[in-house]
This record gives structure tokens, C-alpha cells and sequence, in this order.
């Protein structure tokens, strides 16, 4: 089952369609029908009704995807337009307000108004340029080229495969519903959700373009490594930077995402649908444990929170917990980890554990977090944990001296840090990579609990 967001992971055909009379840039006025209504007006305007059923046909195919693509990209929306696809031919396909509709063309487009080209493996409605063939000419399919095919014997299939390859087919489970805005409203330090790993997935495309923005965990978690990367994007776009995923920041990230991989043209690489990961409650995240753990000793001091298996899944388990942390908290009960709930939680624990000797508090073995600990990451839960790890640690081994509780990675803690390194023969560089982290969590369990590895 993978992750569901209209607009992004699977194709909706919306109830309406907005249609600017006119080119992009040129002052005209936008019309707003239903998008069947659009598609046989559209028909109507570009084809002939005396044409053979399978050219019509697939010329209608062709009319729905071009639709279609507009609105899955968001391709105007994403440049601060108001409406979803032009009349003009040089952008998009001809639309005339008000014009009469050919009978025989409307009873095609009620039978498949709902169906769509796409490229095998792909996710996106294919860009179905096409022209007459005549007058013009252009990389897709010509439109009374179809006409002497069909007369010729090709099926719809046939004529779309001709003219857009081998690898198309027609693609008819659209859903059909109202129509989708992907912006899901804010997304910052702390958020949880399928949004973000949509952003995730999106910066990650980016990357491959743009060097400077680093390749990051698909794990549906917006932690400190996310945001300096959302940081850089926003450097890079010249938009504010900020950290957040703003309306602003998310349609850059579409419109550049769309660009990368020119999903608006016949050519393009598209979205595989082997990439876009499985359901968020199936994946896992460094932080997601340690919400968990939080959660597992506010349930020690708090009957109405229950503890959950410290797995890294957000799972339903999770989202209840967290559910119950909120409803306890006075918090607005959403079964999301906002920044209200973060701070919460955080200084929950924080106030429970500090004043609780080494030997009395429970660490779980925690996944090593990416990227690495260091100075550099500055203030982070991860850097208390870590504290903690290293403060039962040094009750054990008077060589590592006792670490002060926070969450700050500071000169003392790099030198802690070292210390520790240079105890166990690893390299002496201050910074808690994989290794270090890993010796870490083996010798705190030895220690407590005498595990041998």
C-alpha cells in the first residue's frame, strides 16, 4: 500500500477545472466548469465527429492526460496562477466558452473521461502533445494522422502506442473527487506525517540537480537535518529562509521538482511508482524511537499514557500514545508530533529525568541517528540522549568524567567525547559517528546489563 496524497502519489480527476481564456501572461478571464464539460468542449473544438471512433478515441485520451498532467503538476498553480490550464494552443489545447458540443463526441467523453495515457511504471498522466499534423507539426501525435490509422484498422491502443511508444497504456482507475490543493498547510521542525516524506522524496529528486541540497533519510520525520536542508532550498530559490515548508517554499519545491524531472513534457522521466515508498506507518525514523522512548517514561509518572514498543514505526500504537499525551497535556488532540507537542514532551521528560540519579533512569538501544552527532548539529534530542548514555557510563569508568544533562553539544561535550574515543582506541575526532555511537550503546548494555555485544 503506498502513501496516499492526491495530486502527488496517485492521479484525481477533479469536479472542475479552471481555464484561463487566453494565454498564461495575457490579462483574461478565467472560467470554471466541470471537467467533463472541459473535456468535451475541448473535443469538440479540436476534432472532427465524422472521424473513425478509435482516432476520436484516442485523440480524447490524449485531450484528458494533457488535462490531467496540468492539474497533477499544479503547473500554473506552482508559478502563482489562478487557474489550471489556457485555451491557448500554443500552451495547451483550444477551448471556446460557450460553444456547442457534437453528440457523438459527448457520449465518448461520458465513457471515458475518467481514463488517462501514461507510461508503464509511471504515475504521472503522460503529457499528450499533438497537433494536426498538417498545418503544424510537433513530437506527439498527429491529429489526422490518426484519422488515416484508424481508417487503416488501429485500435485507440494502437494509434496511442504509434505515435507515444510501446510503453503507454490507458490508465483508468482515476479517482474522481473534488478538486486537490497539494499544500498541506505548514510543515516544520518536529512534523510527522506523509507530507513530509513527500517533501522528503521531492528535495531528494532535487538533489540530484542541485548538489549544495544533501541527500537525506525517506522517513517521514522533519527533524534538524531536514530543516537545514529545507534552509538551503530556500537559500538556493531565494526564498525566505526560514526552516518551514511555507505555501510559498512548497510550490517551489513542486515547480522545481516538476522541472527536474519535465513531467510537463512528452519526454519526460516521470514519477515510478516503485519510488514512492510504502505507507508512513510502515517506515521507520531515528526519531520517531525517541518520541517513543519519551513516551515510555512519561508513562512511568503518567497513568493515562501508555507505553509502546520502541520499533521506530509510526504506527497506530504511536499515534494513539501520543493522542493520549495530548488529551493529558490540554493539548489539541491531533496524533501529530507539532511543535507544541514537541515542546511538551520534551520538557516533560527532561523534568523527569533530570533529577533521577544514572543508575534509576532506562535507556533503550537506539539506531544511530543521521547525520552524525557533532558540534555542528548544535541543540537536539539526540545530544541529550547521548548524554545520558555517557552519564551512566562514567559512574562505571572514572577515566570518561560525568557529562552535564542537556541537550546542547558544546565544547564539554566534544571533549567527553573524546575522552570516551580515546578509551576504546577509536578515532579521537570529538564528533559521535556510527562507530562511536554503536561502542556507545555496547558498552553502556555491558555495563548495565552485562550483554556480552
Amino acid at each position: 500500500m503506498s502513501i496516499e496524497i492526491p495530486g502527488f502519489t496517485h492521479v484525481v480527476i477533479p469536479d472542475n477545472i479552471t481555464v484561463h481564456l487566453g494565454p498564461p501572461n495575457e490579462k483574461a478571464e478565467n472560467i470554471t466548469i466541470s471537467f467533463i464539460d472541459y473535456i468535451k468542449n475541448v473535443a469538440s473544438s479540436e476534432l472532427y465527429p465524422t472521424w473513425p471512433e478509435s482516432s476520436l478515441r484516442a485523440n480524447i485520451h490524449a485531450i484528458v492526460s494533457v488535462a490531467l498532467n496540468r492539474i497533477f503538476t499544479e503547473w500554473y498553480r506552482t508559478q502563482g496562477y489562478t487557474f489550471d490550464i489556457t485555451s491557448s494552443t500554443a500552451y495547451d489545447q483550444a477551448f471556446v466558452f460557450e460553444r456547442g458540443i457534437f453528440d457523438n463526441i459527448s457520449a465518448i467523453v461520458n465513457d471515458i473521461f475518467d481514463e488517462y495515457i501514461v507510461r508503464e511504471g509511471r504515475i504521472e498522466p503522460l503529457f499528450a502533445q499533438f497537433c494536426d499534423g498538417r498545418i503544424s507539426q510537433c513530437d506527439g501525435m498527429y491529429q489526422w494522422g490518426s484519422v488515416d490509422l484508424a481508417d487503416k484498422g488501429y485500435t485507440t491502443i494502437d494509434i496511442l502506442k504509434y505515435y507515444y511508444g510501446d510503453d503507454v497504456t490507458i490508465m483508468s482507475i482515476a479517482a474522481v473527487g473534488s478538486n486537490i490543493e497539494t499544500f498541506p498547510g505548514n510543515l516544520k521542525f518536529g512534523d510527522i506525517g506523509p507530507h513530509v516524506q513527500i517533501a522528503q522524496i521531492m528535495l531528494n529528486r532535487i538533489s540530484e540537480n542541485f548538489p549544495a541540497i544533501t541527500v537525506q533519510t525517506v522517513d517521514s520525520y522533519f527533524g534538524p537535518f531536514m530543516e537545514s536542508i529545507v534552509i538551503k532550498f530556500q537559500q538556493i530559490f531565494n526564498l525566505p529562509v526560514t526552516g518551514i515548508i511555507d505555501k510559498g517554499t512548497w510550490y517551489e519545491l513542486r515547480q522545481i521538482y516538476n522541472a527536474v524531472n519535465k513531467l510537463a513534457e512528452l519526454a519526460s522521466t516521470g514519477v515510478y511508482i516503485k519510488n514512492i515508498p510504502e505507507d508512513v506507518s510502515t517506515h521507520t525514523s531515528t526519531y520517531i524511537q525517541i518520541i517513543q522512548y519519551f513516551l515510555n517514561v512519561i508513562s512511568a509518572y503518567y497513568p493515562t499514557v501508555f507505553a509502546v514498543d520502541i520499533n521506530g514505526v509510526l504506527n497506530p500504537q504511536t499515534n494513539q500514545a501520543i493522542i493520549e499525551f495530548q488529551k493529558t497535556m490540554k493539548l489539541p488532540e491531533t496524533g501529530l508530533i507539532d511543535e507544541k507537542t514537541w515542546e511538551t514532551l520534551y520538557s516533560t521528560v527532561l523534568g523527569i529525568l533530570n533529577v533521577l540519579p544514572p543508575s534509576a533512569i532506562f535507556l533503550p538501544k537506539l539506531v544511530y541517528p543521521e547525520p552524525g552527532i557533532g558540534r555542528e548539529l548544535g541543540r537536539d534530542a539526540f545530544v541529550y540522549i547521548l548524554k545520558l548514555y555517557l552519564s551512566y557510563i562514567s559512574t562505571k569508568i572514572p577515566a570518561i568524567a560525568p557529562v552535564v544533562l542537556n541537550d546542547l553539544y558544546d565544547t564539554k561535550t566534544e571533549e567527553e567525547v573524546k575522552a570516551f574515543q580515546k578509551y576504546y582506541g577509536l578515532p579521537v575526532t570529538g564528533r559521535v559517528n556510527e562507530e562511536t555511537w554503536n561502542k556507545i550503546i555496547q558498552v553502556y548494555r555491558q555495563l548495565r546489563f552485562g550483554e556480552n555485544s
